[in-house]
C-alpha cells in the first residue's frame, strides 16, 4: 500500500526549492511512498519591514509549520537548519539533516569584486545581526543596514542601487541557480549560523514509522556538525536573534569547531575554537561553551547577569 507523506514548508522559492529535494530523496529511498508538498506562509514572510529581533528572531519562519505537524495536518516539515531555535516544542524532533551545501555567507555586489574593496561609507545591506556585527568587526568603515525580504527582493534593491553590496547565504543562491556570489567570505572571520547551508527534516517524536523513513536520507556528517554546533548555541540559552556564530567542519576523524558571540551592538565580542576526534563532537562542544562562558558570554548574551 502507498502511504502519501505531507511536507510542510515556506513557500518562498527557496523553502519550495529545500521542500522538492526532500520529497525527492524520500521517493528515491522508499519507492512506495507519495510525497505531497503542502506550502504555507509564516509570520517571518508577512512581516517584511521590521527587523527580525523585533518580532521574535528566525524562529517566526518555523512557527507555523510546527504547529502543522503538532495538529496532525502535516507528517514532516522542512527547514533551513539555521531557522530552527535551539529548542523545539514538546513532541517535536529533527529526525534527518541532509547533506550539507556551502556553509558560506556570500557577498554579492555589482560594482566591487571584493568586500575589501568597497570604499569607506559604503552600504552593506544584510537582515543578520550576526553578519553584520562580525563584518563590521572586519571592515569598520562600512556601513552595515538592515535588509528584509526574500532573495529577488533583496537583489532588486542592490541592483537598483541602494546598496554598494549586500550579504547572503551562498547555499541559497546556489539552491535557486542564481550566479551571484561575487565573494565566498571566508569563516575566519564571518563565522556562519549554526546550522547554515543545512536543510533539516522535523517530525513528531512518537511517530517511529516517519522517523525510521528518514534515517535513509540522513547524512550522518552533517548530522554530527549541525548537533555540535546546536549544542552550543542551546547550552548559551540563546536565541535566533542574537548575534551567536557557531560552525563545525569535520576533516579525517577530527571536528574543528568556531564560534562567536557579541552584545548587540557590536562594542564587545568573544571568538572561540576547539578541535578534537570527531566522537568527541558533544564533549568538546561542552568544553568550548564553557570557555565562552568563562570569558562572559553570558554577560554579553544577557546583559545585567553575572
Amino acid at each position: 500500500m502507498t502511504r502519501t507523506i505531507k511536507i510542510a514548508t515556506r513557500e518562498s522559492k527557496l523553502a519550495l526549492w529545500q521542500a522538492r529535494h526532500v520529497r525527492d530523496l524520500i521517493q528515491a529511498a522508499h519507492a512506495d511512498v507519495k510525497v505531497e508538498i503542502v506550502g504555507m506562509t509564516t509570520e517571518g514572510d508577512r512581516n517584511k519591514q521590521s527587523p527580525l529581533s523585533q518580532i521574535g528572531g528566525k524562529g517566526v519562519f518555523v512557527k507555523e509549520l510546527e504547529l502543522a505537524l503538532i495538529d496532525g495536518s502535516a507528517d514532516i516539515a522542512v527547514h533551513s537548519m539555521k531557522d530552527v531555535p535551539s529548542i523545539l516544542p514538546a513532541g517535536l524532533m529533527i529526525a534527518a539533516i541532509v547533506k550539507r551545501a556551502d556553509p558560506r555567507d556570500a557577498f554579492v555586489s555589482v560594482r566591487y569584486q571584493r568586500l575589501s574593496e568597497v570604499p569607506a561609507g559604503g552600504k552593506i545591506g544584510s537582515s543578520s545581526l550576526r553578519r553584520r556585527l562580525q563584518l563590521k568587526a572586519a571592515f569598520s568603515e562600512l556601513q552595515y543596514l538592515e535588509l528584509r525580504g526574500n532573495v529577488d527582493t533583496r537583489l532588486g534593491k542592490l541592483d537598483a542601487g541602494e546598496f554598494d553590496g549586500i550579504i547572503l547565504a551562498v547555499a541559497g543562491l546556489q539552491r535557486l541557480g542564481l550566479d551571484r556570489v561575487t565573494q565566498a567570505l571566508d569563516t575566519g572571520y564571518c563565522i556562519p549560523s549554526a546550522g547554515q547551508g543545512a536543510v533539516g527534516i522535523e517530525c513528531r517524536s512518537d511517530d517511529s514509522e516517519i522517523i525510521q523513513m528518514l534515517e535513509s536520507i540522513n547524512h550522518e556528517q552533517t548530522s554530527v556538525c549541525v548537533a555540535c554546533e546546536r549544542r552550543i548555541t542551546a547550552s548559551l540559552e540563546a536565541t535566533c536573534n542574537l548575534p551567536i556564530a557557531a560552525f563545525a567542519e569535520i576533516t579525517g576523524g577530527t571536528i574543528s569547531v568556531q564560534t562567536f558571540v557579541s552584545d548587540e551592538s557590536g562594542d564587545q565580542s568573544l571568538r572561540e575554537s576547539i578541535s578534537g576526534p570527531v566522537e568527541d563532537a558533544s564533549r568538546l562542544a561542552d568544553d568550548l561553551t564553557r570557555k565562552l562562558l568563562d570569558r562572559g558570554a553570558e554577560t554579553l548574551i544577557r546583559p545585567g547577569t553575572r
